[in-house]
């Protein structure tokens, strides 16, 4: 398989085997349901997934069900963009991870801030999207527990950009001025 051709329908990674897939797979233009069982095997395994297929990509910092196939609403966000100097050549990235289950925007601040944006769905194409610079957003962490968080800056985006995954929305569908750039790791 070639990596960051748009004739794929999904891109396999060659470390563990997982597959990501494609802006042109269906599955990532649906709404997804919402887990009832939260502490369930199948969430639980569910998780492992999809951080394995995270974390497998250098530049994964955020993943949502519908991109490994699963139409749940989950999506996974890499600690480290609480700590952007982790991404700095000499630090090395944890496996940390934060999961938010059955998540609920509850504000968002009227400022918009515009930044450039990926995403492991749509290999090689870049954009600046547009998006509230403050949330709120409430959700239930692996153990089913009720959380309510704010976010701002990149952990902001990263939610809001798993958030639209989640209701069949990729960020290309928001951005402008796309760009295709092959990332030098693919």
């Amino acid at each position: 398989m070639v990596f960051g051709k748009t004739s794929t329908k999904y891109m396999k990674n060659t470390i563990n085997n997982n597959m990501i897939l494609q802006k042109e797979n269906k599955i990532l233009r649906a709404k997804t349901e919402e887990i009832k069982k939260i502490n369930s095997q199948e969430i639980k395994l569910l998780i492992k997934k999809m951080v394995d297929a995270m974390f497998a990509e250098p530049d994964g910092i955020g993943i949502a069900a519908p991109q490994i196939g699963e139409s749940k609403k989950i999506f996974l966000v890499a600690e480290d963009v609480l700590h952007p100097e982790r991404f700095d050549k000499e630090n090395k990235r944890t496996r940390n991870f934060l999961v938010f289950i059955n998540p609920i925007m509850k504000k968002k601040s009227s400022k918009k801030t515009e930044d450039i944006e990926g995403c492991l769905s749509v290999r090689g194409l870049y954009g600046s999207v547009p998006r509230p610079e403050k949330i709120t957003v409430e959700y239930f962490d692996e153990s089913g527990n009720k959380k309510s968080r704010g976010a701002s800056g990149l952990f902001s985006r990263v939610i809001q950009h798993e958030m639209d995954h989640l209701e069949g929305i990729l960020f290309i569908d928001k951005a402008k001025k796309i760009q295709k750039i092959t990332p030098p790791h693919l």
